[in-house]
């Protein structure tokens, strides 16, 4: 079951006991800009109106999280798998050996190799190898959010880092890529979004994506 909601994340934990979620798996802000990026639609695009911006240009992306974003989280929450945790580390209370390496087989080319990822498991580091630079090429995906991550790679972490029955939460919803993979593998979710308008588009994109594995 999934169950997404357009509102601020501390105001969804807040209504959650201590421990009530089996995993969180987050994407929050990196601080680095990315939202100050505008991208064009494609002919492809069949998400938005192809006369408009994919994303305009936002905000949401100039610091990462408060501290107390990442107490609750922690509270909430019994595991934690959180991208871009390189970028926030002195936040997060509790060390950890199990980290992700995203390898996005960029090869010779200006973008970073790949993404890390937080996770409070004891165990060793893992790779996840996927490419996104012309993702579409591997596996097609319209991208509709400039940090969306692949609905592989949820469902690699599902696969390998949940069980059977976990409830999931998510704080940032962004493009939708994680509710398409528990919805595929079954696992309950509960997340959020607070930008109306990517909510919006993740909304549409998911529903759409049901439709579909009901059609087949």
């Amino acid at each position: 079951m999934l169950q997404i909601t357009n509102e601020d994340n501390m105001e969804l934990m807040s209504r959650y006991k201590d421990n009530h979620f089996d995993l969180a798996i987050v994407d929050p802000p990196y601080g680095i800009g990315e939202s100050n990026k505008k991208r064009e639609n494609t002919k492809s695009d069949k998400w938005n109106n192809p006369t408009k911006k994919i994303h305009n240009v936002k905000e949401w992306d100039c610091k990462t999280p408060e501290q107390n974003y990442f107490d609750e989280l922690q509270r909430v929450s019994k595991h934690q798998i959180i991208w871009g945790a390189n970028y926030m580390i002195d936040k997060i209370k509790k060390p950890s050996m199990g980290w992700i390496f995203w390898d996005k087989k960029n090869g010779d080319s200006d973008f970073s190799d790949g993404e890390l990822a937080y996770t409070s498991f004891k165990k060793g580091l893992r790779k996840f190898e996927w490419l996104w630079n012309g993702f579409q090429k591997q596996r097609p995906e319209i991208k509709i959010h400039p940090t969306q991550k692949p609905v592989k790679l949820y469902e690699w972490l599902l696969m390998n880092y949940a069980k059977e029955g976990y409830r999931i939460l998510d704080t940032h919803l962004g493009s939708g890529s994680i509710a398409i993979a528990c919805h595929n593998l079954k696992f309950d979710l509960t997340a959020c979004e607070l930008d109306k308008e990517y909510y919006k588009t993740a909304m549409k994109r998911i529903n759409e994506h049901k439709q579909q594995i009901r059609l087949f």
